[in-house]
C-alpha cells in the first residue's frame, strides 16, 4: 500500500470515528430530552410559572426561583460585564508585552478552567463572611460575576484582536487619539463577539449550582426577593430539591422545570448567534 492510499486510510479512519463520537453525543441528548419533554411538558402551565414553593407537588410552582434567577443575572451582568470588556481592552490595547501580562493573561486563561465549587468556597469566604452580605442575591452575583469574568475577558480579547489594524491605522492618519479610535472605532466593530462572549458566559451561570449551595442560596423560599440584600433560590436549585423529594409529582415538576431552564439557555444562546451574524455583516471589509 502507497502512502497515499494509507493517509486516504487513515483519514477515512478518523472521519468515521468523528462521526461515530458526535451521533453517540447526539444520541444521549436526544434521548434525555425525550425523558424529559414526555415526563413535565403536561405539567407547564401557567399555574406551574405564577404558584409559590409548596409542599404539595400539584400547587408547587417555580416564581421565586424565577424570580431569583433574574435578580441574579442581572446584578450578575451589571457586575461582569463593564469589568471583564474593560480587563480585556487594557490587555489587549494598553498592556505591555512582559512578563507580568504574560502571567496575568494565563492564570485568566486557567481560571477558565476552575470548577465552579471553588469560586463558591472563595464566594463564601470573601463576600458572604469577610464583608458580611450573608446568603443574600449580592453574593451570589458576585461569585457568579467571579465565575465568568475569564470567559468574558478572553472573548473580548478576542474580539477586539480581530479588528483590522487597516482601521486602527486610519483613524490615527485622521488625527484620532488612542482612546477616540478604540471608543469610535474598535469597540463598536468588536461589539458583536464582546456581546457573544457575554451571552455565552451568561448561560453559563443559568445553569451553576454548585457555587450558589456553598454560598448558602436556600433550596425552599417563600417569598420574592424584592432587593439584593434577600435571601433568594434559583431553578437549579429548585429542580435539586424536587428530585430529592420521593414523590413521583415532585420528579414531574423538576422535569418540567428543567425544559423552562433549558429553554430560557437556548434562548440565551440564539440570541448570541443572532448578534454575531448581524454585527458580523455590519463589519464585513
Amino acid at each position: 500500500m502507497s502512502n497515499s492510499q494509507l493517509n486516504r486510510l487513515k483519514n477515512l479512519i478518523f472521519k468515521l470515528f468523528a462521526i461515530f463520537c458526535t451521533s453517540v453525543g447526539l444520541i444521549v441528548l436526544v434521548v434525555l430530552l425525550y425523558v424529559v419533554i414526555t415526563e413535565g411538558f403536561s405539567r407547564i402551565d401557567y399555574d406551574f410559572l405564577t404558584n409559590l414553593p409548596s409542599r404539595s407537588a400539584e400547587r408547587a410552582g417555580i416564581y421565586t426561583a424565577l424570580a431569583g434567577m433574574v435578580w441574579i443575572l442581572v446584578l450578575t451582568v451589571l457586575i461582569a460585564f463593564p469589568i471583564g470588556v474593560g480587563a480585556g481592552l487594557y490587555l489587549q490595547e494598553y498592556g505591555k508585552r512582559n512578563a507580568f501580562t504574560s502571567f496575568i493573561e494565563i492564570n485568566i486563561s486557567n481560571l477558565a478552567g476552575v470548577p465552579s465549587i471553588i469560586y463558591g468556597i472563595l464566594g463564601l469566604e470573601l463576600f458572604g463572611r469577610f464583608l458580611g452580605f450573608g446568603n443574600s442575591i449580592l453574593t451570589g452575583s458576585l461569585t457568579l460575576s467571579l465565575l465568568v469574568l475569564p470567559l468574558i475577558i478572553v472573548s473580548t480579547r478576542e474580539a477586539v484582536k480581530a479588528v483590522p489594524k487597516s482601521l486602527r491605522e486610519a483613524s490615527y492618519g485622521l488625527g484620532a487619539t488612542k482612546w477616540q479610535t478604540i471608543s469610535r472605532v474598535v469597540l463598536p466593530s468588536a461589539f458583536g463577539g464582546i456581546m457573544t462572549g457575554l451571552i455565552l458566559a451568561v448561560s453559563r451561570a443559568i445553569g451553576e449550582t454548585a457555587p450558589l449551595i456553598v454560598i448558602g442560596a436556600l433550596v425552599y423560599v417563600p417569598f420574592i426577593p424584592e432587593g439584593p440584600m434577600d435571601e433568594f433560590t434559583v431553578l437549579p436549585i429548585q429542580i435539586f430539591n424536587w428530585v430529592t423529594r420521593p414523590q413521583a409529582g415532585f420528579v414531574t415538576n423538576a422535569a418540567a422545570a428543567i425544559i423552562i431552564l433549558l429553554a430560557f439557555t437556548f434562548f440565551m444562546n440564539g440570541i448570541a448567534v443572532i448578534v454575531r451574524n448581524r454585527f458580523n455583516k455590519r463589519t464585513k471589509f
